[in-house]
């Protein structure tokens, strides 16, 4: 249990999921849960798009195109392009709330990673001058995939508990930063398409088995920061560095969340290590896949860790 956290009575819960419809929480597709999640905890969500090899495609967490189906077409060599929602859609988007008296949270994916976030502050300013008795908050979560939907459930716990879009809205904008993000990949190819990794450190670094361990920043951005050889090495040193930042050290009593790409087994592999090393965690690693927007730029191969701990650095 987190610090500061509290044992609910049932009049609490109940005035909680009275709450709920007071206004809606809402997010993009990037934060990489499941539909079913989303769902559970009411959690509204706008989808990015993406092409592969040319041809449009809606990242809906898998409904049109099976995750697994998307990975094998980059690993036979389709190209991925990812395009964010404009102001348009934002403004479609949360004006259906709005119509309804519903006030609404929303968190954008990191604008570290993307401008998405600019779209949707551009959708709020119209808004606010069409509906000025409504609240419409915009936060730049500078998070990504789990990480982003780590931050929204801890929101959506919050607002379980009866807390109102005021305090959401602070607590978010106080406290994003401290959703850490540690990334590896076990190949290259994709870094250097992106432009992250030189093609001669990445042809070197595929060759000597390098899994470059990187981290998301105070920015939002993702940065390399380790070169590390061999996956083994890894994925120790990924749970090193939640030793490290967790809340608590080994007591981390919050939740964990992993998101991967086309590797359980290595996602597997980091989870049980965690749940042994962090024996206070509250309920199982959750393990998820990077979904398709992110899954464009990181490929096949990539793990991702996440959890609560100190703020983020440069």
């Amino acid at each position: 249990m987190k610090k500061g956290s509290v044992l609910l009575n049932n009049a609490t819960i109940n005035q909680g999921r009275y709450r709920v419809m007071d206004f809606v929480l809402s997010c993009c597709s990037t934060a990489d849960l499941t539909k079913k999640h989303f769902e559970d905890r009411n959690i509204s969500y706008l989808c990015f798009h993406y092409l592969l090899d040319g041809k449009e495609y809606t990242d809906d967490l898998g409904l049109t195109m099976d995750i697994m189906d998307f990975y094998k077409a980059m690993k036979d060599g389709a190209m991925t392009k990812t395009s964010q929602p404009n102001a348009d859609e934002y403004e479609h988007y949360f004006e259906k709330f709005l119509k309804e008296g519903k006030d609404v949270l929303h968190l954008a994916l990191s604008s570290g990673i993307s401008g998405a976030v600019n779209s949707a502050f551009i959708a709020r300013d119209t808004l606010k001058e069409k509906y000025p008795e409504r609240k419409l908050y915009v936060v730049d979560s500078l998070a990504a995939s789990s990480g982003y939907g780590l931050l929204m459930d801890e929101l959506a716990d919050m607002r379980e508990m009866g807390k109102n879009i005021d305090e959401l809205y602070e607590f978010a904008e106080k406290n994003k930063r401290r959703v850490n993000h540690w990334f590896f990949t076990s190949d290259l190819t994709y870094l250097v398409r992106g432009g992250r990794v030189s093609k001669v450190s990445g042809f070197f670094g595929n060759m000597l088995n390098i899994c470059p361990l990187l981290n998301v920043n105070i920015d939002g951005r993702l940065i390399p920061r380790e070169k590390i050889r061999t996956k083994k090495k890894v994925i120790q040193r990924t749970v090193e560095m939640m030793k490290e930042h967790a809340e608590g050290g080994t007591e981390y009593g919050g939740k964990c969340y992993i998101s991967q790409s086309a590797c359980y087994e290595d996602a597997l592999q980091v989870a049980q290590l965690i749940e042994q090393t962090f024996p206070k965690l509250k309920g199982k690693v959750e393990i998820d896949n990077i979904g398709t927007t992110i899954g464009s730029h990181t490929g096949p191969g990539t793990v991702a860790l996440f959890f609560w701990g100190d703020e983020r650095g440069e």
